[in-house]
């Protein structure tokens, strides 16, 4: 059974930094693209970045791009996000998804598997 478990969410001040852990079992990591989505109150689930699966490539939405930095370790079955810069518009219940393809998607609907989420808040 897969089983995706986010960690490092947590409250910060504007400005600072988070590193968010995704932990994956019950599959075979390295065969799947993973995902990060985000879930604020009262708004759809948005895309925030997503990764191949073998780590050569990445997107990240425009409103997190070049602050925010997925990456993954296939010897540690774990993605990352590194969340720089970080502002109130970045509070929201993280959530990461993977999928059984090589190619990273913005789609929801294009991932199998989904974590609970770990929530951050960013206060001003």
């Amino acid at each position: 059974q897969v089983q995706l478990v986010e960690s490092g969410g947590g409250l910060v001040q504007a400005g600072g930094s988070l590193r968010l852990s995704c932990a994956a079992s019950g599959h075979t990591f390295s065969l799947y693209a993973m995902g990060w989505f985000r879930g604020a109150p009262g708004k759809e689930r948005e895309f925030v970045a997503a990764i191949s699966r073998s780590g050569d490539h990445t997107i990240h939405a425009d409103s997190v791009k070049g602050r925010f930095t997925i990456t993954r370790d296939s010897a540690k079955n774990t993605m990352y996000l590194q969340m720089n810069s970080l502002t109130p518009e970045d509070t929201a219940v993280y959530y990461c998804a993977s999928r059984n393809s090589d190619s990273p998607s913005r789609l929801k609907q294009g991932y199998d598997n989904w974590g609970q989420g770990t929530r951050v808040t960013v206060s001003s």
